[in-house]
């Protein structure tokens, strides 16, 4: 079990970044925005099939929970060399309490699963 600091700020993460990313592309999909900077881009989206659609909300799952893995990776290694960045948690650098903060997303009992709205999705098409 992760030492509870680390939890709560992997439930951070990926309530806070990883679930409301996906949730602006859900609405982007569905034209949800009114704000004129996205009308474009919610106009382009209409033109995609229900299949084109969720390969490209694959693609944007993938590209957060790499970018979130390449952050806490950077944490993890500022953290090794000495760098001076922390993550300060109920007192707590989360860094050194895990023993791999870049994997706490992943796995069955990952962040992902345990505090995220969307699943990590198979690699395989729908």
């Amino acid at each position: 079990m992760a030492h509870p600091s680390v939890d709560k700020f992997g439930k951070l993460i990926v309530t806070s970044l990883r679930d409301r990313a996906i949730d602006f592309f859900d609405l982007l999909a569905k034209s949800h925005w009114k704000t004129p900077g996205l009308q474009r881009l919610q106009s382009d989206l209409r033109t995609f099939t229900p299949a084109q659609l969720a390969i490209v909300r694959r693609c944007i799952m993938q590209s957060i929970d790499h970018g979130m893995h390449d952050f806490l990776f950077a944490l993890v290694e500022a953290h090794e060399c000495g760098q001076s960045v922390e993550i300060v948690v109920n007192g707590e650098n989360v860094v050194p309490l895990s023993d791999g903060l870049h994997g706490e997303q992943f796995t069955d009992d990952g962040w992902i699963a345990r505090f995220g709205k969307h699943p990590e999705l198979p690699d395989e098409s729908p």
